[in-house]
């Protein structure tokens, strides 16, 4: 993978984790986020010697390729407030999830989405110039650089483009994953869902240390 200028939307724990990661591997990052004094941003940029930090808008125009990383509720919005003109061309690394405003039952997530339509299939009609792939959403913030698992786990991604797929199975192999391209868009309406079941454990029994592993013969 060569180097690169990464943006990053949102400065959550997703996105300062991903961050991270990036600046490990050589690339130089731009944090995007609502507030560039928030305590956890200013303690990043301290930590981390060369990140920058700015508004969505401007980690969008900075990056060579743009991870969104937001809570879903929030991705199109953060989609709007990078613009267009900013993402097109360029691979968006899709973590969200379609998560609902709503307390889990028995463990289990609501979303605001169906089976029919998934969130990254939305943000690809709105954005079409963007080349998304679905990444990173299927496991917790911890664990998804340099995952410490008895095996390599299996992350699942897709997309409509087969080039942008190609350079994110490298960031994920340089970060510790092995790939499973699904496919096209449509295939992140199997691929969200990978969410609730990763966080049932968690919810049920305070257990998060976990990623899905992929078995071939």
């Amino acid at each position: 993978m060569k180097n690169m200028k990464i943006g990053i939307l949102g400065s959550g724990d997703v996105g300062r984790k991903l961050a991270g990661g990036f600046l490990a591997t050589g690339n130089e990052v731009m944090i995007g986020t609502r507030d560039a004094a928030k305590k956890e941003v200013v303690e990043f940029l301290a930590a981390n010697a060369g990140a920058k930090a700015g508004s969505f808008e401007d980690a969008a125009k900075f990056g060579e390729m743009v991870v969104l990383a937001v809570k879903g509720l929030a991705g199109e919005k953060a989609l709007e407030s990078a613009k267009g003109e900013n993402l097109g061309g360029k691979v968006v690394i899709d973590t969200t999830n379609p998560i609902a405003d709503a307390p889990p039952d028995n463990g289990v997530l609501h979303y605001f989405t169906t089976l029919e339509e998934s969130l990254m299939e939305r943000y690809q009609k709105k954005f079409p110039e963007a080349r998304f792939v679905k990444a990173f959403n299927s496991v917790g913030n911890a664990f998804m650089f340099k995952p410490d698992f008895a095996q390599a786990p299996t992350m699942f991604i897709c997309g409509n483009d087969d080039a942008a797929k190609k350079e994110v199975s490298g960031i994920l192999a340089s970060f510790g994953w092995e790939v499973a391209d699904m496919g096209g868009v449509q295939a992140a309406r199997a691929i969200e869902p990978l969410c609730i079941l990763w966080c049932i454990p968690g919810f049920r029994g305070n257990e998060w240390a976990h990623a899905f592993k992929l078995l071939k013969k």
